[in-house]
């Protein structure tokens, strides 16, 4: 009966520690998340609805706490993978970041989370060529559209999230 009183008490200290070391934050809507892509992306080899994974690239902070720790994960997804063609169209790749899903089971919404990457366009100069110079021309390619490894994404928060900061 001892032993049962003692785990009790034991039990509702811990419980009431944890739920006052608990702490709540506003993350307000338009603040910066900043990102960088975990590994890199070219057009030509990725389908549209494949995952990309970003990770947050500082800690997102809000009065003096910790609301977003560096090296969370963020998922992405492809929506457009077109690769660079003859006659000098340039490759572009579009990708769609979704919500960040903490480990405490918090979600932050996202805003102006779509990445568009272009290479550069080389058609006028493919042209021009092929009709002045030579019908080879016509195999010049624009340039790729990638985004290596580290590649920078600022994104914001939608609406103001309540966070629980432990």
């Amino acid at each position: 009966m001892k032993r049962f009183k003692f785990v009790l008490v034991f039990a509702l200290t811990f419980f009431a520690l944890s739920a006052a070391a608990q702490k709540e934050v506003i993350l307000k809507a338009g603040s910066l998340v900043p990102l960088r892509v975990v590994n890199s992306v070219r057009a030509s080899k990725v389908k549209k609805g494949e995952t990309v994974w970003f990770k947050v690239s500082q800690d997102v902070m809000v009065n003096g706490e910790v609301a977003i720790p560096y090296g969370t994960r963020v998922k992405g997804t492809v929506t457009l993978a077109k690769r660079s063609k003859w006659f000098g169209t340039k490759g572009r790749l579009g990708i769609k970041i979704g919500d960040i899903y903490l480990d405490n089971g918090d979600i932050v919404p996202l805003d102006n989370n779509n990445v568009q990457v272009s290479g550069k366009n080389r058609t006028a100069l493919s042209v021009l060529l092929f009709l002045f110079v030579s019908w080879p021309c016509c195999f010049i390619c624009g340039s790729k559209a990638e985004m290596t490894d580290g590649y920078e994404v600022h994104t914001q928060v939608a609406s103001n999230t309540i966070l629980k900061i432990f």
